[in-house]
């Protein structure tokens, strides 16, 4: 917004050929704009001082976008009244605002990924200027000249759009260290798995999710105390854990009739069931025949459900932000407890116990607060360190038997 302002402070220094200078803004925008997410792909892996690259295009993007309104608004101050010019563009430049800001999150950026999002930005800010070379009064030079500058500008950024994924993959590379086997951008997130020698790497936007080298502690930690508190579980719900490999550790136990599997993105369970290396690292868990996959947002389909699980095992990602900490909330444990019964027991990863004292103490709390009991747990996970997880039902917990005879550590 500062540089917005300061945008519209210089615009009173633009005193002639007004329209050309309109139309040379438009394209610099589309050009600077377009190439926005390119630039910062690239440095974020590159250059140490990251924020200098993304306060330096804010700063540039922010000046140029200030100058449009103003410039505008003296191009057209002679073709109508003052308070109809003024209501007329600040309209359609709020609806303007408005609808690319809906479209922006809603569409395409998870359709089409942030990278080809900016450059079809650029483009859309390239049309209008190309357009104004014939709506507008222009001498016929500044007419070849603005069209020729159009076409080489129209040109770099489509270039840019067809290269989107050979530029993400060469920013990517410089992120990771280790070989980078699958890369996709789904509705929801960015997955990234990696391999070096027999290890493998899934990351969701740039955050590691596991490694199969020490993934076991994890797993085994987050399923069999949960299961061997139970007397007798029969039905299992997880929540989050598309990968499968939690799925794979409660399939262990015989007794157990039905897994009920729920993650947002049926892009992850998809790949955990068909991509070959992925598959083999759950052993096929999501298609055993016990188990059913829904794609759908846990905390919706908690509130619709009328089923009742023995357990309930939750793998969702750390409450990094808003969309995901309202599944740490009391509403959704309220939720959760109605489809459990008296015997049901519930676990969670809770983050560390080590490096977020604070995060992991307030889900344990807020667990306790809806009346339940809880038992803390921690287990090291050499790729991550020290990590807690929270034991929960509403009867004090009591294990059938010692669940550390059957965990691989």
């Amino acid at each position: 917004m500062f540089s917005m302002g300061v945008g519209s402070w210089l615009s009173k220094y633009l005193e002639k050929d007004l329209i050309p200078k309109f139309l040379e803004i438009e394209l610099a925008i589309g050009l600077v704009g377009g190439f926005s997410s390119a630039i910062l792909y690239l440095s974020f892996g590159q250059i140490r001082y990251f924020q200098i690259p993304l306060f330096l295009l804010v700063i540039l993007i922010g000046i140029l976008v200030g100058l449009e309104i103003p410039v505008l608004l003296r191009i057209l101050k002679k073709e109508l009244q003052f308070k109809e010019l003024v209501s007329r563009v600040l309209s359609l430049d709020y609806v303007g605002a408005l609808l690319a800001s809906i479209l922006f999150p809603i569409f395409f950026a998870p359709k089409l990924g942030l990278m080809r999002t900016g450059f079809i930005f650029g483009i859309l800010n390239v049309g209008v200027a190309l357009w104004g070379t014939w709506v507008l009064p222009l001498r016929q030079s500044k007419i070849i000249i603005l069209r020729a500058q159009s076409v080489v500008v129209l040109t770099l950024l489509i270039l840019g759009f067809s290269y989107s994924d050979l530029i993400t993959y060469y920013s990517e590379e410089s992120l990771y260290t280790d070989e980078i086997i699958l890369s996709k951008q789904t509705q929801y997130q960015r997955i990234i798995v990696t391999r070096w020698k027999n290890e493998i790497r899934l990351f969701l936007n740039g955050h590691l999710q596991f490694s199969s080298r020490d993934e076991y502690r994890y797993h085994e930690t987050l399923v069999h105390p949960a299961l061997l508190a139970h007397p007798a579980p029969k039905k299992v719900l997880v929540l989050g854990g598309g990968d499968g490999l939690a799925v794979r550790e409660i399939l262990k136990h015989k007794n157990v009739e039905s897994v009920t599997l729920v993650d947002l993105d049926s892009a992850i369970t998809n790949l955990f069931s068909e991509h070959g290396i992925l598959k083999k690292l759950n052993e096929e868990s999501l298609k055993n025949s016990k188990v059913t996959v829904i794609n759908t947002d846990a905390f919706l389909w908690l509130e619709e459900s009328d089923q009742t699980f023995d357990v309930v095992l939750i793998d969702f990602p750390d409450p990094s932000n808003f969309s995901l900490g309202k599944l740490y909330t009391t509403a959704f444990f309220h939720t959760l407890k109605r489809r459990m019964n008296e015997t049901s027991v519930l676990e969670i990863q809770s983050t560390s116990p080590l490096f977020a004292r604070s995060s992991y103490w307030c889900i344990e709390r807020t667990i306790a607060s809806l009346g339940f009991y809880t038992l803390p747990l921690h287990v090291y996970v050499p790729s991550f360190g020290e990590w807690g997880f929270v034991l929960a039902g509403q009867r004090p917990i009591q294990f059938k038997k010692n669940f550390q005879k059957i965990l691989n550590f």
